[in-house]
């Protein structure tokens, strides 16, 4: 599966290791996607989400899944 939050489409991105010798070789920043259930009033049941935990952080922040969307 794709790592990339269902929410806000945070995806990994690519950028480079530095050494101390200034060379550079690639890397990747991936998010970190967790996968949780959350309760929506609007349905009346959980939903079952891959999210990023900035996501989760806000949705929480927001009151809700329903507040959130």
């Amino acid at each position: 599966m794709a790592r990339r939050c269902e929410l806000t489409g945070k995806e990994t991105q690519f950028g480079h290791n530095v050494s101390h010798s200034k060379r550079s070789t690639n890397r990747r920043f991936a998010p970190n996607i967790q996968s949780v259930s959350l309760l929506s009033e609007a349905l009346g049941r959980s939903v079952s989400l891959r999210i990023s935990t900035r996501a989760l952080r806000t949705v929480v922040k927001k009151g809700g899944l329903d507040r959130f969307l």
